[in-house]
């Protein structure tokens, strides 16, 4: 999407060497961009620059965002600072390059708060975790993908294809989501990721938008926590807006008035920064660990 369509369309592409937020906005700049992409933790560290202000980012046009969660706060901040629409693109590398995708006439709570509607020749449907039946609108289940995107399978492990892609070709993304009746699609987190606390299904991205709004909260990313009575608790990693960590009962009462009690974090940490992948997604297993002392690998 960002490479081979701007091929398709002859356009001019500014490859940075590697990711540092000051010279991608002094590129911005220079070349005059009309798109700026990455995936939410670039664009999170060029907003946060001191430059970013003091550049002119008039030429752009649209943002992209996609490859981890993307918070409402990041598209309204975008938004309001750069006077842009950001897109939000969603899929994996399975069923490259993109599933749904925002568009710039979608309203801006769409923007903010979905992932957007499926792609031209592209199936989305929304599945139970128990039969695999598709769920009533609004309801959460697993995300299954059809169509020309989806890979045909894993090199060489033939069992690894068939347990991702049934025999009609849907493959289960291992994406936990919700479909409204426009077909907007809305992501709840990674099946893999979801919190079991005493039968109740808990889905991180939830409690995530509630934290991130808390204004002394920069970034936040929810795990479960193993506990011996629950099975699982919430657990939330905390990186600070300030030079100070938040107090965590200011933080427990802010979530009470927004989320169903058992939803509420029973655990807390606070970082200077996340453990992330080559590709700028939270490890959170990593994270998880860091409640239990265990060993993540």
């Amino acid at each position: 999407m960002l490479a081979l369509g701007f091929v398709q369309h002859a356009c001019t592409q500014v490859i940075p060497p590697y990711f540092e937020p000051g010279l991608v906005l002094e590129l911005v700049e220079t070349y005059r961009s009309v798109l700026l992409g990455g995936v939410p933790t670039m664009l999170h560290a060029v907003l946060a620059h001191p430059t970013a202000d003091k550049r002119d980012l008039s030429s752009i046009r649209f943002g992209m965002c996609g490859g981890a969660p993307v918070p409402a706060s990041l598209v309204r901040e975008f938004e309001d600072r750069l006077g842009a629409p950001l897109l939000i693109t969603f899929a994996q590398t399975e069923s490259s390059c993109s599933i749904t995708v925002t568009r710039p006439g979608d309203t801006a709570a769409a923007r903010a708060e979905t992932v957007g509607r499926p792609l031209p020749q592209a199936e989305v449907k929304v599945v139970s975790l128990g039969d695999g039946e598709i769920v009533p609108f609004g309801e959460v289940g697993e995300i299954c993908v059809r169509g020309y995107l989806v890979t045909d399978g894993y090199l060489g492990d033939p069992a690894a294809t068939s347990a991702a892609i049934d025999d009609a070709g849907w493959l289960r993304t291992g994406d936990l989501g919700s479909m409204d009746e426009r077909g907007y699609l809305r992501i709840a987190g990674r099946v893999k990721e979801m919190i079991i606390r005493g039968g109740e299904n808990i889905y991180p991205r939830e409690i995530e938008d509630v934290l991130v709004g808390h204004p002394a909260v920069a970034d936040v990313a929810v795990v479960g926590v193993a506990s011996a009575f629950w099975g699982e608790e919430v657990g939330a990693v905390i990186r600070p807006a300030g030079s100070t960590a938040p107090d965590q009962e200011e933080l427990r009462a802010f979530c009470q008035q927004r989320l169903a009690g058992f939803k509420v974090p029973a655990h807390w940490l606070f970082t200077d920064s996340f453990p992330l992948t080559a590709t700028g997604k939270v490890r959170k297993d990593v994270l998880s660990a860091r409640f239990t002392g265990g060993d993540p690998r």
